[in-house]
C-alpha cells in the first residue's frame, strides 16, 4: 500500500486549538452507549478485545486505528451482526438487542451495491422497513412518507428524491445513507469510513450535516483514517489496535506513546519545533 502524509498534527499545543463545542449542551446527559470489556470477532478469531468506554448523548466520537484494528468489528458488534464473546454492550442502559432500533449503521462505501436500480427516496424509505414491513410501500402523505422527506431535507438532498442512487456523487451517496438512518429514527449513528474516496468539499458538507445532528442530540461514532479531522472535529476519540489503546479527548489521545502503540512501524514521526508530522503507511 502507498504511503501518504495524512496531516500535520500538533500534539503539544492543543490549548491553542478550538475544540468542538457542538455537544456542550449534553455534557451532563445520560450515557447512551456503554461498552464493557468487549471481546468479539469472526468465528473463533477475536479481532477486538478488552474494549470499554461510555458515550453520552450528542457526542461526536472518532474511531481511529490502522487497517484491521477492529473499527468495523466494533460497529458490527454494536449492531448485533457479530457475536459478543465476552463483555456487554448497553444502549440507553439496556442490552443492544433490545434497543437495536435506536442505532443506525452506514457501512463502508464498497460494501454497498451502487448499481442496484433504486431511487434516493426508496433508499431512505428502507429506514422505515421495520415500521411498515418488507413488502409494503408507504402512502404519500403518511407519517412514513413525511419522515423520509424530513430526513432528506436535513441532509440537503430534498431535490434528489427521484434520482437513481447510482447517479449521485460519492458525498451525496453518503448523505443519502445518513438520511436513511434518520428516517429510522435512530439516535446513535455509526459511520464506517464515510470520507473515503470523497473530495474535501464533500467531506466538509458531510461534516456540516453531522455537526447539525450532534447539536440536536444525535450521538455519532465515526471510523476514519483522517488524523487531522480526528484532532479537530470530535469530542472524544477511541484509538484501537485489536484492543483499546486510548480513549478520551483529542488532546488526551494524541500522544506519541499511544499513537506508536496503535500504529507501530506503520507510522513515522517527524518533529519540527512543536509540530509532529504523522505519515500513515497502512491506508489506501
Amino acid at each position: 500500500m502507498s504511503s501518504a502524509v495524512i496531516a500535520p498534527v500538533d500534539i503539544h499545543n492543543h490549548e491553542h486549538q478550538a475544540m468542538p463545542t457542538h455537544s456542550a449542551n449534553f455534557v451532563q446527559a445520560d450515557v447512551v452507549l456503554s461498552v464493557r470489556n468487549l471481546s468479539t470477532g469472526y468465528a473463533d478469531q477475536l479481532t477486538l478485545q478488552a474494549t470499554s468506554f461510555d458515550i453520552r448523548r450528542g457526542e461526536r466520537v472518532g474511531i481511529l486505528g490502522p487497517n484491521g484494528a477492529g473499527k468495523s468489528t466494533l460497529f458490527k458488534a454494536i449492531m448485533g451482526i457479530l457475536p459478543i464473546h465476552s463483555g456487554e454492550i448497553l444502549i440507553h442502559g439496556r442490552s443492544a438487542t433490545q434497543e437495536s432500533m435506536r442505532v443506525a449503521y452506514v457501512p463502508q462505501f464498497e460494501e454497498i451495491d451502487w448499481k442496484f436500480p433504486v431511487s434516493v427516496y426508496d433508499v431512505v424509505m428502507m429506514g422505515r422497513t421495520r415500521h411498515i414491513g418488507w413488502l409494503r410501500r408507504a402512502r404519500h402523505g403518511s407519517i412514513h412518507d413525511q419522515l423520509v422527506r424530513e430526513a432528506l431535507a436535513r441532509v440537503g438532498m430534498s431535490a434528489f428524491g427521484n434520482r437513481q442512487i447510482g447517479d449521485l456523487s460519492g458525498g451525496q451517496k453518503r448523505r443519502v445513507f445518513i438520511a436513511r438512518a434518520l428516517a429510522q429514527e435512530a439516535d446513535i449513528l455509526l459511520l464506517d469510513e464515510p470520507f473515503a474516496g470523497v473530495d474535501a468539499r464533500a467531506q466538509e458538507s458531510i461534516n456540516t450535516v453531522l455537526d447539525t445532528l450532534s447539536q440536536s442530540g444525535v450521538t455519532i461514532l465515526l471510523a476514519t483514517h483522517d488524523l487531522g479531522t480526528a484532532q479537530s472535529r470530535f469530542d472524544k476519540l477511541i484509538l484501537l489496535n485489536k484492543r483499546m489503546i486510548a480513549f478520551g479527548t483529542p488532546a488526551e489521545v494524541f500522544q506519541p506513546e499511544a499513537l506508536a502503540t496503535a500504529f507501530g512501524g506503520q507510522m513515522a514521526f517527524w518533529k519540527d519545533g512543536e509540530i509532529m508530522m504523522v505519515a500513515d503507511h497502512c491506508c489506501p
